[in-house]
């Protein structure tokens, strides 16, 4: 026994030696900034613009027609509106079934989609370089000659039920739709769900009134990225696009927010968790030249994985699994809002927590090297998101959409790590005041509402059921 407890004895030293002698892996370099593929800039006769981007050397080419019809063109009772016109422009086209359309984008090596949100729908399809301009005539048919069978309208609308009823019973989903109600009111970014009601009474004849109304050559944008032929492809753009009625102007409709401390109790009796949202509008949006420091601020707050939050309330207490705050953006509009599903008990010490982090980066300057490692993530995660086709696509996109001109991508890199610790410090006094903060949360009320009554107290608590 003495034999094996030395030899033990000996094996662990070498062992801890062997450790000692071992060196720390170098220090990541600095990610280098991101580089704008050179791209080809048209114009077509009825005002669409496109751009196009050679980009990689797999042979793939992704083309998305983005044109400016989302939910913020809806009206106040036309909810989902845009989710249903969207959904029957897969249906066929006035030359094509939805069978022929998958076939014949299967036949290319890929499929048509179309994606609906609050600002603008896309119609965009990924396929072999070969095919891009067929894949151009395709979208080209799905965009500007829409069937819209009446036949497939009643599957659709159950469809939309379905998810509807689901997501009323998410409580993230319950949490969301309060707290967007509460910063916006009854501009159309504040009207997340429709009633049941509301989806069934829709017709044909409304949504091929907001297709006339909202779709055009007008709104429209088309993106090409990938590698195909400059040429060919700018030709199959104005064969198949330019003879589009040019249609609408953009439909500019800017909420005006105000910052107000506010408290919503969302009521889910029995509930085992507390979905907390807590957030505000903020003064700055992707026009204004402090957005990437509040993008900065937000990332090392709550926006990662190693941020304050996160590391405070999941690392530390374990009061939950995976919080994160963000910064939101539609057209010209934005606001921070951090989220976090907690267990009931400890609701009241993990909005606490929240606060009290805000609070420490309102009266202190982070370390340099906080600093640091949160812009060498950003960078990092920029520059990586930007290595595909439809991550350019997007990029493009949203400055094309927000008016800020590629400069905000080629400078991005640059401007994350001009951020100061004093700049952060700043961005959280200025726009991330708890006391305009509002708190929406979902759980059982006799368990949560005694645990917050210090930051309800001056606030009207309005309960949903």
């Amino acid at each position: 026994m003495k034999r094996i407890l030395f030899i033990l004895t000996v094996l662990f030293t070498l062992s801890a030696a062997v450790q000692a002698q071992k060196q720390l892996p170098p220090e990541g370099g600095t990610p280098k900034d991101f580089v704008l593929p050179k791209k080809t800039t048209i114009t077509l006769k009825n005002g669409i613009e496109a751009i196009l981007v050679p980009y990689g050397t797999m042979p793939k080419v992704t083309v998305s027609v983005i044109v400016r019809a989302g939910n913020i063109n809806e009206k106040e009772n036309q909810t989902w509106l845009i989710d249903l016109t969207g959904n029957l422009m897969k249906e066929g086209t006035t030359s094509r079934s939805a069978e022929q359309i998958a076939e014949e984008a299967s036949s290319m090596g890929g499929t048509v989609n179309i994606f609906t949100s609050v600002d603008q729908t896309t119609i965009g399809g990924d396929v072999l370089s070969e095919f891009g301009p067929k894949m151009v005539a395709l979208l080209a048919d799905v965009a500007c000659n829409p069937l819209f069978p009446e036949s497939e309208l009643p599957r659709l609308k159950n469809d939309m039920v379905r998810q509807l009823t689901v997501a009323k019973s998410s409580p993230q989903q319950l949490t969301f739709e309060q707290f967007r109600k509460t910063i916006y009111g009854n501009h159309p970014y504040g009207r997340v769900f429709p009633t049941e009601e509301m989806v069934k009474n829709y017709s044909i004849t409304d949504v091929k009134k907001f297709y006339a109304d909202n779709f055009g050559a007008a709104r429209t944008r088309i993106y090409v990225a990938g590698k195909f032929d400059v040429k060919e492809m700018e030709k199959a753009i104005r064969a198949s696009f330019e003879s589009w009625k040019k249609g609408p102007a953009p439909f500019v409709n800017i909420p005006k927010t105000k910052a107000k401390k506010s408290f919503h109790l969302v009521e889910r009796p029995g509930a085992p968790q507390s979905t907390i949202y807590l957030g505000l509008p903020t003064t700055i949006n992707p026009t204004s030249k402090e957005y990437v420091k509040m993008v900065v601020t937000n990332t090392l707050l709550g926006g990662y994985f190693s941020s304050r939050v996160t590391s405070n309330i999941r690392e530390q207490k374990g009061y939950t699994y995976s919080p994160s705050s963000q910064i939101s953006s539609r057209y010209h509009d934005t606001y921070y809002v951090q989220t976090a599903d907690v267990t009931t008990d400890v609701t009241g010490a993990a909005l606490k927590e929240i606060l009290y982090e805000i609070n420490r980066l309102q009266d202190e300057p982070p370390s340099t090297d906080e600093l640091k490692a949160v812009q060498n993530y950003m960078a990092g995660t920029f520059v990586l998101q930007n290595s595909s086709r439809q991550g350019i696509i997007g990029q493009l996109a949203f400055t094309r959409l927000q008016g800020i001109g590629d400069e905000y991508l080629t400078n991005y890199v640059k401007n994350v790590h001009a951020v100061t610790p004093a700049d952060v410090q700043q961005m959280a006094k200025t726009q991330l005041r708890d006391e305009d903060m509002t708190l929406i949360i979902t759980g059982d009320k006799t368990k949560v509402e005694k645990q917050i009554e210090e930051y309800t107290k001056s606030v009207q608590i309005e309960k949903k059921k």
